[in-house]
């Protein structure tokens, strides 16, 4: 906990940068294409949510124009979607207070405008972006208050995207509750219905909601898998947002192993990323690498690797400063030197940042920076403030609800009580994290209970899918069956008729569905084999459809012709015919001529 406090920031930011981050000139070219309200909004919102990482000031001033042409255009699903893009691209920077509140009052605006104007999927949208952005504050009341009310808004509308989108922020809102069974239902059933609709991105999106999920279990090698199917996902996915998308699938993948503790193979897929980001040439998407390799090496225990890491690739820092969020960099130098031992230029950092930390930062960044000086002034022997801190600490970390932070606290102030010879104060905080432990002990025996509840329920889904696999197995044998005896009537009916006196057209054209039907059927069973040949690929597919056809179609000609001019010229009435006839119809012949003789 105390090493992921450092970067805990950053890893909201991480979370939260756009998917869409393709080249500013490439997206300022597609907004001067544009012709109409509607391309020239979207065109806004990509433009001005991608400079929220490269240029805020311009980030604003195309935010604005989209505000105001929404407004000209009078079209109320235009103007609510330029206030959700808006809210959008302040939640990136959730960092700040400020951020969040204008996050807020955009979201609330759409809220508002579309509830006046009973546009129901833009309300569903504008409370999934207030559940979200209170999930950063963080709020998990408010966030699950409004996932709800989204959720009751699925009755009132036909998309299942969206309803798609409300389970993942539900699963997203329950996880950070540690409730974790409501997360998992919700999560597979977005992925269900993801899948349903074959929406590449949907799934994506829920493996990597799931991933994070397992990793929240600590089940990392099952964290690892679902985010390297996000990762394969991606091969189905051609938009110029692609590789970076790749690049940060990359970077998770590398934190889920340094989470193992598998450091020398976190470093390795941190290694593709920055390999990748380079031939992006994107600077705030290298950002992310440089922050986990940096977090590598302080969760390794390597703080002077981590220095000499920072110090050697500045873009970390530049891009922290275009964001006005260098109070992050001096925090990281402070942390850094704070275990390196060199506490007077840890303080220096962490003196240079108190204002902005302790009026402008969310509460989450404010109990990072709050613990991380109560550790300071305990290595310097200057306990009362320690102790200032850690008090603070203790209740910040009550009102988020972060049990394992305030069992920390409480035997950090069990032991700093005691080193200020205040034994009774220890023994409360001492008791206290005794019983914070216990509940951890039970969340523990919870989880265990819950990795029985999952592998269950995978194991229940996995048999109801061989289930309905086997059924429809089942379904297709019958059918080539029932396909292959239709086939055959069809051809003893044919050869039949070849044999009494029927015109020659009615031959011919049973003959050409005969043969129409036995070949197409020819065409189906191949097709369904050559699957483990072709995967898939329309180039394979094409190649030996032709090659097929090649084969068959001339044979199918030429079989079809020989059969019906035989059955029509030389078959007609023959031997056979007549003797079938004398069995069938002989002994009625018989007794009427008795009768009437």
């Amino acid at each position: 906990m105390r090493k992921s406090c450092l970067f805990l920031f950053l890893a909201i930011l991480y979370l939260q940068l756009p998917a869409q981050t393709p080249v500013i000139d490439s997206l300022k070219a597609r907004l001067n294409q544009a012709s109409t309200d509607e391309q020239k909004i979207d065109a806004l919102g990509y433009l001005s949510r991608t400079l929220m990482n490269v240029n805020l000031a311009e980030a604003d001033k195309y935010g604005q124009q989209m505000i105001e042409l929404a407004e000209m255009s009078r079209d109320r699903k235009l103007m609510i979607k330029a206030l959700l893009a808006n809210g959008e691209r302040y939640s990136y920077l959730a960092g700040k207070k400020e951020n969040i509140t204008k996050a807020t009052d955009y979201y609330n605006q759409a809220l508002e405008l579309a509830r006046k104007n009973k546009l129901d999927e833009q309300m569903l949208s504008a409370w999934l972006a207030l559940s979200e952005v209170s999930r950063y504050q963080p709020d998990l009341e408010k966030a699950l208050s409004y996932s709800n009310q989204a959720y009751a808004q699925i009755g009132f509308i036909r998309n299942d995207s969206l309803t798609a989108r409300v389970h993942i922020e539900l699963g997203l809102v329950y996880l950070a509750k540690d409730e974790k069974i409501l997360a998992l239902k919700n999560l597979m059933t977005a992925l269900r219905i993801a899948e349903e609709l074959k929406n590449n991105n949907l799934v994506r999106a829920s493996y990597t909601r799931l991933s994070a999920f397992y990793a929240s279990l600590e089940d990392y090698d099952k964290a690892i898998d679902y985010q390297v199917k996000a990762l394969d996902k991606l091969n189905l996915i051609k938009t110029g947002q692609t590789p970076y998308n790749r690049v940060q699938d990359l970077t998770r993948i590398g934190d889920l192993y340094t989470a193992r503790k598998s450091y020398e193979m976190a470093m390795s897929f941190y290694q593709k990323a920055l390999k990748l980001a380079d031939s992006l040439k994107f600077e705030p998407i290298k950002a992310l690498a440089h922050r986990s390799i940096i977090s590598n090496y302080l969760t390794a225990g390597q703080p002077q690797k981590a220095l000499d890491y920072f110090n050697q690739n500045p873009e970390l820092k530049r891009f922290l400063e275009a964001l006005n969020f260098g109070y992050f960099v001096d925090q990281s130098y402070g942390y850094i030197y704070t275990q390196l031992g060199k506490y007077d230029s840890a303080k220096y950092y962490y003196n240079k940042i108190a204002p902005f930390f302790e009026s402008a930062a969310n509460s989450a960044n404010q109990l990072s920076y709050n613990y991380q000086l109560a550790l300071l002034y305990k290595k310097t022997g200057e306990y009362d403030k320690s102790l200032e801190y850690l008090l603070r600490t203790n209740q910040q970390a009550m009102g988020i609800g972060q049990l394992e932070m305030m069992k920390q606290v409480a035997y950090d102030l069990d032991t700093l009580y005691q080193l200020k010879g205040d034994y009774k104060q220890a023994l409360t905080y001492s008791s206290l994290g005794n019983k914070y432990k216990d509940s951890l002990e039970k969340l523990g025996k919870e989880k265990d209970l819950l990795q029985i509840e999952v592998t269950d329920e995978q194991q229940r889904q996995e048999r109801i899918a061989k289930e309905k696999l086997e059924a429809k197995h089942r379904r297709d044998n019958v059918q080539y069956l029932l396909i292959t005896l239709g086939i055959s009537g069809l051809f003893i009916m044919l050869v039949m008729l070849g044999m009494f006196k029927v015109s020659a057209t009615t031959i011919k054209m049973i003959g050409f569905f005969a043969f129409l039907m036995f070949f197409e059927f020819i065409f189906l069973i191949f097709k369904k084999n050559i699957y483990a040949f072709t995967q898939g690929e329309p180039w394979k597919d094409l190649l030996a459809m032709i090659g097929l056809a090649a084969i068959l179609l001339p044979l199918h000609h030429w079989l079809e012709h020989k059969v019906i001019h035989y059955l029509t010229t030389h078959n007609r009435l023959t031997d056979s015919g007549r003797g079938l006839k004398e069995k069938l119809f002989g002994k009625r012949t018989a007794k009427e001529g008795g009768k009437k003789v």
